[in-house]
């Protein structure tokens, strides 16, 4: 059965979707509103760009969701998904691509995100960690003693897959919670170079000018169950899809919950669209039993 999953910001890289754009005129087509829609050529930073601009949220964000859903659409019959789900802001490509948001509306809503996002992580100085080989149970422990010691919050903020475990948080907190992490036996916490506190409570003031949005956006029935990163469980209710996208910013990705209820629920083939094999190599540490790839191998 196959599934299709859509990665999130940090797969970007410069002269990402020129190949598209040069080859494919449905991909010209829609590469071309996206400009129009956002009032700028994105299209320019995303071909030819440096990776400073292409680095910067409001960037990032609407670059990667182009990337991977116009991918999805160039297949054409060949994007034939039983069942899709996408990583943070993969969920809104999904959602696109599987027909729940319009394009438009699914970009006009990645903008939103990228600039209420950029506008919290300014506001308050925030970092995100991943821990290497250490149980998730053992994290989350940590992460609830150290927010309780007045350093500010942190949290489990990405299930990636077994071993990995991204924390976020304040800045102080993340540190301690890294100092602890490692003495408790993980073989590496690494700062990651982000804007900000992804997905942990610091997101709220981001995610009250998203849910504005989101509100006031059509969501349609997907051709296909979309597997939502706050429950990491099937919806195709458009109401459920729309009050889990509310909640995502502010709530863990439980990425690897979902791909294990993907397998469960009978998927055996995953393609990644978009940029990067990250999620690839996430759902190889999930289970080496399927087979996960990128569209390219089709």
């Amino acid at each position: 059965m196959k599934a299709f999953v859509f990665p999130g910001q940090g797969a970007q890289f410069v002269g990402m979707g020129k190949d598209l754009y040069d080859n494919s005129p449905l991909a010209k087509e829609l590469f071309e509103k996206a400009n129009d829609i956002l009032g700028y050529r994105i299209t320019d930073i995303m071909f030819n760009g440096t990776d400073e601009e292409l680095k910067q949220t409001k960037v990032t964000q609407p670059a990667v969701f182009l990337h991977s859903v116009i991918s999805a659409l160039c297949m054409g019959d060949a994007f034939q998904p039983a069942m899709t789900a996408g990583h943070s802001l993969g969920e809104f490509s999904a959602l696109t691509a599987s027909g729940a948001l319009s394009f438009e509306d699914g970009l006009k809503l990645v903008y939103a995100r990228a600039m209420a996002m950029q506008k919290a992580c300014e506001a308050q100085p925030s970092t995100m960690a991943a821990i290497i080989a250490l149980p998730d149970e053992k994290i989350e422990e940590i992460c609830a003693e150290v927010s309780k010691m007045g350093k500010g919050v942190v949290v489990p903020a990405n299930y990636n897959c077994p071993g990995q475990l991204v924390i976020s948080g304040n800045i102080d907190a993340v540190n301690e919670a890294c100092e602890q992490l490692k003495a408790a036996g993980a073989k590496r916490a690494l700062p990651l170079k982000v804007g900000g506190a992804f997905h942990s409570p610091l997101m709220q003031p981001a995610k009250d000018e998203l849910q504005a949005a989101i509100e006031k956006t059509e969501i349609k029935a997907p051709k296909c169950p979309v597997y939502q990163n706050v429950d990491a469980k099937p919806h195709t209710d458009p109401a459920e899809i729309k009050a889990n996208l509310i909640a995502q910013l502010t709530s863990s990705v439980r990425w690897t919950q979902s791909v294990q209820n993907m397998i469960a629920d009978g998927a055996d083939d995953f393609t990644e669209c978009g940029p990067g094999k990250a999620l690839q190599g996430m759902i190889a540490k999930i289970n080496r039993e399927v087979s996960a790839h990128g569209i390219e191998t089709e």
